[in-house]
C-alpha cells in the first residue's frame, strides 16, 4: 500500500480532498460543493453540518480501500470563521459568514471602549472591523446573544474545527489566530487587552505551533492528525520551506495579495491605508501584507472592452504583450480607466480609451494595473532589502502583467509559479517532517524565471 498524507482543503465554494505521496505528489483528489444553508437572519452561510458528513464519509472510504496507507492528515481552509462549541462539542451557532454585515452599533461601542480607530486597526493588523475580523463575531455575541455566549466551552476556528472533528481535542494556532481577526496585538505578541478584558481568552483553546500534530488511533488505523492551518499561510509555506533567500509572493487572484515573510515592520505607518494587513506564519511570526482587488476590476474593465471592442469574451487572453504597442502608450502616457473596485489618486473622472485597437485598449488596461501592483509590492517591501519576487495564481499566466513587472522591477529577479494546489501541498508540508530542497519548486510548482524585456535607443 502506498504511504500518504491526506489534506482536506476547504474554500468558500468547493471543497478538496487530496492524498500526497512522500514526495508530496499528488496521487488522488476528490472535491464537492454544497449549496449554501441559511443562518437565523436569512444571511446565507456555510452548511457545516454537510461537510462534517463529507469529511468523515471521504476519510473512512479511503481507509477502507486497500490501495493507500494514509500516516497523516491535515485540513486548510479559509479564514475569518468560528465554530462555537457548547460542552458537549456540538456547534451552537450556524458557521457565520464573514460577509454578514455587524450592527454598526456594535462597531461603534467596541471602538468607545478599546479605539481610537484607526490605532486599533493598525495594532491587530486589520484593515477594517466587521464579521470579517472574526474576533468581533466573539464581541458581538456575548453582547447582542448572552444566552449563546453563556453556552460556549470554546471558540474554533474553521482549520481547527475540522481538526476537532477527528481528534475531539480544542486548540487554536497562530495562522488561523493572526489573519485580520482583531484578536492579536502584533506589537505585543500576545493576544489584545481587549479579550482578556471581555473574558474571550476563556474560550479561546491553549495556543500550539501550527506544525504539531496528535498520534491517534483512529479506526484502528495510527494516524498523525494535524491542527489545521489558515489557507493563506498554507500557500506561502511551500516557499518558505523551500527558499534560502527572502522574497516576497504576489499571490494572484480575485484579490492580489503581497506577502512579505521577513519584515522587519510588520505595522504600517500610514493609519489611514486599508490595504495593509498582517498575516501569521506557523511559528507566529508576522507577514506584513498589501492587497488590491485586482482580478475582480480585471474582470470588470475586460467585459467593458470586450463589449466595445465586440470580440468574444476570451480574446482577452490571446493578447500577449508587443512592445511597439506598449512604446505607444508609453510615449505620452496618461491614465484612461476610471476603475469601479480600486481607489487610485491617478485615475480620471471618467473612462476615456481613444484607441481604436482592442490590443491598445488592452494594453494600457494593464499598465495602469500594473502600477498599482507596483505600489503594492513597493509597499510590502518597505524598507527590507529583498531582492526576489515570486508571483503565483491567475496573473502569472498573463504575459503582459509579468513582462511589465519584470520591466518595472529590473533590479530584482522575477519568477512565476504554478501553484494550484499551493494550500493543500501547504498543510501537507506543515505535518511532515521531510526537508524540502531547493529543487522542490521546479519540480512541483513550474518554475519559471523571467527577465526583463531590452529596451531599445
Amino acid at each position: 500500500m502506498k504511504k500518504v498524507t491526506a489534506v482536506f482543503d476547504i474554500g468558500k465554494t468547493n471543497k478538496k480532498f487530496y492524498l500526497f505521496d512522500k514526495n508530496f505528489k499528488e496521487v488522488h483528489k476528490e472535491y464537492i460543493s454544497f449549496d449554501e444553508i441559511e443562518d437565523e437572519d436569512g444571511h446565507p452561510t456555510e452548511n457545516l453540518p454537510a461537510l462534517k458528513e463529507w469529511l468523515k464519509t471521504v476519510f473512512n472510504q479511503i481507509l477502507k480501500t486497500n490501495k493507500y496507507e494514509v500516516k497523516a492528515i491535515n485540513f486548510s481552509t479559509y479564514g475569518a470563521s468560528f465554530v462555537h462549541i457548547d460542552k458537549y462539542g456540538n456547534p451552537l451557532t450556524p458557521l457565520y459568514n464573514y460577509t454578514k454585515p455587524l450592527p454598526e452599533s456594535i462597531v461603534n461601542e467596541f471602538f468607545e471602549t478599546y479605539g481610537p480607530r484607526e490605532e486599533f486597526l493598525k495594532n491587530t493588523g486589520c484593515a477594517d472591523l466587521s464579521m470579517l475580523n472574526s474576533g468581533l463575531q466573539l464581541y458581538w455575541l456575548k453582547k447582542q446573544k448572552p444566552e449563546v455566549f453563556k453556552k460556549i466551552q470554546y471558540s474554533l476556528h474553521l482549520p481547527q474545527y475540522l481538526s476537532y472533528i477527528f481528534t475531539g481535542i480544542p486548540l487554536s494556532e497562530y495562522t488561523s489566530i493572526g489573519c485580520h481577526t482583531a484578536l492579536w496585538d502584533y506589537g505585543k505578541k500576545d493576544y489584545h487587552s481587549w479579550v482578556y478584558n471581555e473574558g474571550i481568552n476563556k474560550i479561546l483553546p491553549t495556543i500550539v505551533s501550527t506544525e504539531t500534530s496528535i498520534n491517534m488511533n483512529y479506526n484502528g488505523n495510527r494516524i498523525k492528525i494535524g491542527v489545521g492551518i489558515h489557507d493563506s499561510s498554507a500557500a506561502l509555506l511551500p516557499y518558505v520551506r523551500s527558499l534560502k533567500k527572502k522574497f516576497v509572493l504576489v499571490s494572484t487572484g480575485t484579490w492580489s495579495i503581497v506577502f512579505n515573510p521577513f519584515t522587519e515592520k510588520p505595522i504600517s505607518d500610514d493609519v489611514n491605508d486599508k490595504d495593509a494587513i498582517n498575516y501569521m506564519r506557523i511559528n507566529g511570526k508576522p507577514v506584513k501584507a498589501t492587497r488590491m482587488f485586482l482580478g475582480n476590476e480585471y474582470k470588470v474593465q475586460v467585459a467593458k472592452l470586450d463589449k466595445q471592442f465586440g470580440v468574444e469574451e476570451d480574446y482577452h487572453r490571446t493578447v500577449k504583450f508587443d512592445y511597439d504597442t506598449y512604446f505607444e502608450i508609453i510615449k505620452d502616457f496618461k491614465h484612461c480607466y476610471k476603475w469601479e473596485s480600486i481607489i487610485d489618486e491617478d485615475m480620471p473622472e471618467k473612462t476615456q480609451i481613444s484607441y481604436h485597437k482592442y490590443e491598445h485598449a488592452y494594453h494600457q488596461l494593464m499598465a495602469e494595473l500594473v502600477l498599482i501592483q507596483i505600489k503594492c509590492i513597493k509597499e510590502a517591501l518597505g524598507d527590507d532589502h529583498i531582492a526576489r519576487i515570486y508571483v503565483d495564481g491567475g496573473f502569472s499566466n498573463n504575459d503582459i502583467y509579468i513582462k511589465l513587472l519584470s520591466h518595472y522591477f529590473r533590479d530584482k529577479k522575477i519568477s512565476t509559479t504554478d501553484a494550484s494546489l499551493g494550500s493543500a501541498l501547504g498543510a501537507a508540508i506543515s505535518i511532515s517532517d521531510n526537508k524540502l530542497n531547493s529543487k522542490f519548486l521546479k519540480e512541483n510548482y513550474a518554475l519559471k524565471k523571467h527577465v526583463p524585456f531590452i529596451v531599445s535607443g
